[in-house]
């Protein structure tokens, strides 16, 4: 069922690397590289779904109301480029978890889960996003910069997820009051979008970095901003943003939603 956007996804992430490199030979121009590591404080959000058990209903849990505890992220960057043509690759890992009593995050297929009943719920997520694609400088002048991309993004994800109901039982069929279950999810979209920077002033010490993606795929439809403030040295760049990525899936899969988003602090080498 996944084979078509799979193939589609390979092909774009093919293109993307063999077109820059191909034109790379015919640019003038040095080779100019650039690698960044980020300090990135996302919070996560979604929905997960868990196959329901024999005689039992599914579960789902709404991943923004358990997890709280981020555990480690990591967030890095690499680009190069020679004359218009060029190639980046981005890649965040995460390790989540948490657990809480409030059934409200908590729901079993169309039973109502009673007032007086509480989910003790336990969550956690581990995984990856890698972005791959090849650029072309459309725009440079003092003031702006604008690279149109192509190519993919992977998405890798593990969650294990268990539950524990207790209180007024009463209306809840056994199977249905605790359960665990672990699961995991990989998706490739292929992705379009432009990047850049707009100068601040007149000496450009001060700039906009942004980035703006969409895609689609082995998931229905994904996107991916991030826009903020930096500042310019000889050694290269400290800048301050917001980043935000976005997924929406097959529903009744084990991800129906993911997103994660929140501030970064990022330095970036040029040379």
């Amino acid at each position: 069922m996944k084979t078509t956007p799979m193939r589609v996804s390979a092909a774009s992430l093919v293109i993307a690397l063999l077109v820059p490199l191909d034109a790379f030979a015919e640019s003038s121009g040095d080779w100019q590289y650039q690698a960044t590591l980020y300090g990135y404080f996302p919070s996560i959000g979604g929905k997960t779904t868990i196959p329901p058990p024999i005689g039992g209903s599914g579960a789902s849990v709404d991943i923004d109301d358990i997890l709280e505890d981020l555990q480690f992220a990591f967030m890095g960057a690499f680009e190069v480029r020679r004359g218009q043509w060029g190639g980046f690759t981005d890649f965040i890992y995460l390790d989540v978890g948490d657990t809480n009593q409030r059934s409200q995050s908590f729901s079993l297929g169309s039973i109502e889960i009673p007032a007086d009943v509480n989910a003790k719920t336990s969550y956690d997520l581990k995984g990856w996003v890698w972005t791959l694609a090849g650029t072309y400088r459309a725009i440079e002048n003092s003031a702006v910069t604008l690279d149109v991309l192509a190519g993919a993004r992977a998405l890798d994800i593990e969650t294990a997820l268990s539950f524990e109901l207790s209180g007024n039982l009463g209306p809840i069929a056994l199977p249905d009051r605790s359960g665990s279950h672990k699961g995991k999810d990989q998706n490739w979209d292929a992705i379009v979008g432009v990047k850049g920077r707009i100068g601040l002033g007149q000496e450009g010490k001060w700039f906009v970095p942004y980035y703006l993606d969409i895609g689609a795929g082995e998931s229905d439809f994904t996107w991916q901003a991030m826009a903020g403030v930096g500042y310019t040295f000889g050694w290269g760049d400290v800048t301050a943003a917001w980043r935000y990525t976005d997924y929406e899936m097959e529903p009744g899969g084990l991800l129906e939603e993911f997103n994660l988003g929140g501030p970064a602090i990022a330095a970036t080498f040029h040379w």
